[in-house]
């Protein structure tokens, strides 16, 4: 019994995985991350660039429906001032995420900053 406890350890010593391989998963760990956060910071771009063409579009609109006269309110009709007022209300709608996707991309921007900072190894080389 002794003799198979002593074979088994010698054939079992303990080993790690190689430097190389070690570093190629942490390339791996890091790339996977920093994917991650492209994606989102490429999306919330793509949202907020939608979303301003949206917006600006809405703009012209209310200013069609709201005229140009100092007292156009007094004889706007009954439908222009019901568009109005619901183009003012996906107007704030509309700038609020716009705010919120403004600080959305920069914490992103932040987040991918911080990444290439902790692992500079690992960072994607310098555009010029």
């Amino acid at each position: 019994m002794l003799d198979f406890l002593r074979f088994r350890k010698a054939s079992s010593a303990f080993r790690t995985r190689s430097s190389e391989r070690d570093s190629e998963v942490d390339a791996q760990r890091v790339a996977s991350i920093s994917r991650a956060i492209d994606a989102a910071l490429v999306s919330s771009q793509s949202e907020q660039a939608g979303l301003r063409r949206r917006l600006d579009d809405v703009l012209a609109r209310v200013a069609v429906t709201a005229g140009n006269d100092c007292d156009e309110y007094l004889h706007r009709e009954q439908d222009d001032t019901t568009l109005q007022n619901q183009l003012n209300s996906e107007i704030a709608a509309a700038e609020r995420r716009l705010h919120e996707l403004e600080t959305a991309i920069r914490h992103f921007q932040s987040l991918s900053a911080l990444l290439d900072s902790l692992f500079p190894e690992h960072a994607p080389p310098a555009s010029d």
